[in-house]
């Protein structure tokens, strides 16, 4: 059943992912996309549209998720599967949170996540980064077949928002504006205003 499915697969993604929204990227398309859920250029478009609303990203992506999957019942499902074991370990550590504080254990059991947190959410910029730079469906069997599978247009924006970020320092909404401006000019969709 789809439903139950939906839960325990979620409900795993919220329980094993630990240093936040990007760090679940990868379990979120080793599930999403090998369960058949969704493709791949799919899961990046939800990704993408995920970060520009509001609200966490985790709550995002699992609704998103259950509402193509399973409707609106499906959304249901895989938000609060999602939230349920951060809200039931949060309620335990609220509990106990003094007694264990300055437990060598849990001090170096913190210590040591910290770089697997890191190699996900690189992991998660490399999954993006790889399907949002190379079109889809083009088989890649030398160097000028990878140069011709590349999006030069995508690359072009990344790069100017990059920079005007680093050098500037503006506002992430006054850049994901310019990111659109760039993305309707480069893609032809420029709206004309009288």
């Amino acid at each position: 059943m789809i439903y139950l499915d939906l839960f325990i697969t979620f409900f795993k993604i919220g329980l094993f992912t630990i240093g936040g929204g990007y760090a679940m990227i990868p379990l979120i398309q080793q599930e999403v996309v090998g369960h058949g859920w969704l493709t791949m250029t799919q899961l990046t478009d939800f990704i993408a549209v995920s970060e520009s609303t509001p609200g966490s990203f985790a709550v995002n992506i699992a609704t998103f998720v259950g509402t193509e999957s399973g409707g609106i019942l499906g959304a249901l499902i895989t938000t609060t599967a999602v939230v349920l074991p951060s809200f039931i370990i949060i309620l335990f550590i609220a509990k106990a949170f003094n007694d264990f504080q300055e437990n060598k254990w849990v001090k170096a059991t913190l210590f040591g996540m910290r770089p697997v947190v890191i190699g996900l959410i690189a992991s998660a910029v490399w999954l993006l980064m790889s399907n949002g730079f190379i079109q889809t469906g083009v088989e890649i069997n030398s160097v000028g077949d990878f140069w011709g599978a590349l999006n030069y247009s995508e690359i072009v924006i990344f790069m100017i928002g990059s920079f005007i970020y680093f050098r500037f320092k503006l506002h992430p909404i006054k850049l994901i504006l310019i990111s659109a401006g760039l993305g309707m000019l480069f893609f032809g969709v420029v709206p004309i205003f009288f």
